[in-house]
């Protein structure tokens, strides 16, 4: 629709400065005749119809009349072919495209528009030949014209064709040295082939020519978080975001882990302080909460976000915490909020019919993929997940028909043809059934987290080629998941201890689909043993448990006091401490702003196993007590112990001179709490929420 906006403002704007500077404009016959062509009643009809996002039938309709009734009208054929092309109909936007080209040769601007166009065409029918060529022949009619360079940069850079993209971004900065996009695609470019000193340069020039360009910040902060210069990023990141709430940002900001988390999490905590009126931050700590599977603090973050400002997204994610929390009640009532605010995103409904699937309310689940549907009627997961609840519920004959159209919209989805060949077995038709199950083991021969040809194997009748398969998934990859997938296969051969013992392993992994565990048809034959009862109820008391710990944890603190000895030497005052349990002696000292130990310490450390290689971040330089610049590698200490208190995940700086202290810096005394120094008992006593 871009393309319809640009034209119609290129079209006026000569005409407004005529009228306003008050003179005549010189038109040939040429543009007379193009401007009665674009001011014809018919094409002019259908523009406002496709500008106010009307039917775009109805404005076929008019373009169609249009070049009934004028035959020669390019700008016409242009609008019906952009129409096909745009509505995923290409084979049908070829030939009004071509002839849009033919009739629009004269018109600089529009002729442009066409070949761009027909170069999208020919995108979508996979003829990459010919969308080179086409814009090959948009520069030739105009060869500054930026959109067809910016258009091939795009698609070199999706080909990884790094060095012709450069070329099509150096020709926009000539052409515009104004223009940032010429300048973040370099820098993409660059920091894609890992030239990451360039990428920082061209970024930092893109924010010189345009401060508030979100992208740049975005992207400069994942060049930072490729050299492990997370604290950078972090700032990068939290700037993007402020600008523009920028998605790649928001997906960065869930990347960073360690320490760098825990400056993140006071970062985002800062801004919600300085923004109280803006939704964006406690959602992005809800989504940092969530991550951490710390649930109620998530719904808590998630709910104040909507207190500032409705929004369907946040009602969904709260509905998925309940969920994982296992309250259903409230994870439903949160998605009928999301449904209510925005009811067309198909998601919601989704979630909304798993929900009521696992609440046992498995009519109504088949109710709301019945309305998933109907506004998805070319998907095939809605056919595969309502499929799924029939045969749950029994409707052998429903299950098949809904399996049948997952098969018939895509032919190459396992699990599909893994439900009706069940359902044929189940009927009866075993030659139906083993054609089904041979098509699962043909199209499932990767051992992985989502396999179903142990299944079909034992269809077959192949048990101990069944077996192998699931051992070999097991041995590859021992997630809980496909434990509880070999727990379902053992209790469909009938060998009930096995299953337990797989089950309660998926369970012991972290497998918490309670709701799904006591409807899933394929524990039918050890759901009736005590052993079964009495697991499965073990582990939802556990679970429920460890939740409301985590609820606890996440409530309301109480103050602590936590008493250090220390010892004076030289004037410096020393407190005993644990460095992922090596006991270790600190200078406290309050002006140090890192945690510092020298090369000699962390040498040992290293090679005894108290550090790692993936415990080394980077390097940076820092500032001591008394204010002299050092350079130093940056590690993270996983665990500092003083006291009885424990700090997760530290930045500290080995210093290369040997005889630097081990300095006990602000990255640690902020974390700790409101410290004071008793000298007559010779404790610092930490105050801190417990």
């Amino acid at each position: 629709m871009n393309n319809i906006t640009e034209a119609m403002k290129m079209r006026n704007v000569f005409a407004m400065l005529c009228l306003v500077l008050g003179i005549v404009a010189p038109v040939s016959v040429n543009a007379q005749k193009a401007e009665e062509l674009q001011n014809s009643y018919n094409y002019m009809r259908a523009l406002e119809i496709i500008d106010s996002n009307g039917d775009e039938n109805e404005a076929l309709g008019y373009l169609n009349k249009e070049v009934a009734e004028h035959p020669n009208n390019g700008y016409a054929y242009y609008m019906i072919g952009m129409l096909y092309s745009e509505n995923g109909q290409p084979g049908d936007a070829i030939e009004p495209m071509d002839k849009a080209i033919t009739l629009l040769k004269k018109d600089k601007v529009w002729i442009t528009y066409a070949y761009r166009q027909r170069a999208r065409i020919c995108l979508r029918l996979n003829e990459d030949d010919c969308a080179l060529k086409n814009w090959s022949l948009s520069l030739k009619a105009n060869p500054k014209d930026v959109d067809t360079y910016m258009e091939r940069a795009e698609y070199y850079y999706q080909k990884d064709m790094f060095e012709e993209a450069s070329a099509d971004y150096k020709r926009i900065c000539d052409l515009q040295p104004g223009n940032t996009l010429g300048y973040i695609g370099l820098g993409r470019n660059a920091l894609e082939q890992e030239q990451y000193d360039v990428a920082l340069k061209l970024f930092a020039y893109t924010l010189s020519l345009d401060p508030s360009n979100a992208k740049a910040y975005t992207y400069r902060a994942e060049t930072y978080l490729k050299q492990g210069n997370t604290s950078e990023a972090i700032d990068d990141i939290i700037t993007a975001l402020r600008i523009s709430g920028d998605n790649k940002a928001f997906y960065l900001m869930q990347t960073i882990k360690g320490m760098g988390k825990t400056t993140l999490w006071a970062k985002l905590k800062v801004q919600q302080i300085k923004n109280p009126n803006e939704e964006h931050w406690p959602y992005c700590l809800g989504a940092l909460s969530e991550q951490d599977s710390t649930y109620m603090k998530a719904i808590e973050y998630y709910q104040a976000a909507n207190k500032i400002s409705p929004n369907d997204v946040a009602y969904y994610r709260i509905a998925c915490c309940y969920e994982e929390l296992g309250d259903y009640d409230e994870a439903l009532k949160n998605i009928e909020q999301a449904i209510e605010i925005d009811p067309n995103d198909d998601d919601y409904v989704s979630e909304k019919a798993d929900l009521l699937y696992d609440m046992g309310r498995g009519k109504e689940a088949i109710a709301a993929y019945d309305q998933y549907i109907k506004v998805n009627p070319e998907f095939f997961g809605g056919y595969y997940r309502r499929g799924f609840l029939k045969d749950n519920l029994n409707d052998v004959d429903g299950a098949i028909e809904d399996y049948s159209m997952a098969i018939a919209l895509e032919p190459d989805y396992a699990y599909a043809y893994l439900g009706r060949a069940d359902k044929f077995l189940l009927k009866g038709d075993t030659t139906a059934a083993h054609e089904d199950y041979r098509k699962v083991v043909a199209l499932d021969t990767i051992c992985s987290d989502a396999n179903c040809a142990q299944f079909a194997l034992m269809g077959l009748g192949e048990r101990d080629k069944a077996k192998d398969f699931e051992k070999r998934i097991l041995e590859k990859s021992p997630s809980a998941g496909n434990y509880y997938d070999a727990a379902c296969l053992y209790a469909r051969m009938g060998e009930r201890d096995s299953s337990l013992y797989f089950l309660k392993n998926s369970l012991e992994k972290g497998f918490t689909r309670f709701a799904h565990i006591r409807n899933d048809d394929d524990l039918n034959d050890i759901r009736d043993m005590e052993e079964y009862k009495r697991m499965m109820e073990e582990y939802e008391r556990k679970y429920r448990e460890r939740q409301q710990e985590k609820a606890d944890a996440q409530g309301e603190k109480t103050e602590s006091v936590c008493e250090i000895p220390f010892t004076r030497e030289g004037g410096n005052c020393y407190v005993q401490c644990k460095i992922n349990d090596l006991p270790m002696k600190f200078v406290f000292d309050t002006g140090a702003s890192d945690v510092s130990i020298s090369m000699v310490e962390a040498t040992f450390m290293m090679k005894n196993g108290y550090l790692t290689k993936e415990d080394v971040v980077g390097s940076a330089y820092f500032s001591d007590a008394v204010g002299n610049i050092n350079e130093g590698t940056v590690i993270n200490l996983r665990k500092v112990q003083f006291g009885d208190m424990e700090i997760d995940n530290v930045r500290a700086s080995v210093v290369r001179n040997q005889k630097a202290p081990l300095l006990l810096g602000q990255t640690v005394l902020s974390r700790a709490g409101k410290i004071e120094i008793d000298n007559e008992k010779k404790v610092l006593q930490v105050r801190y929420l417990k």
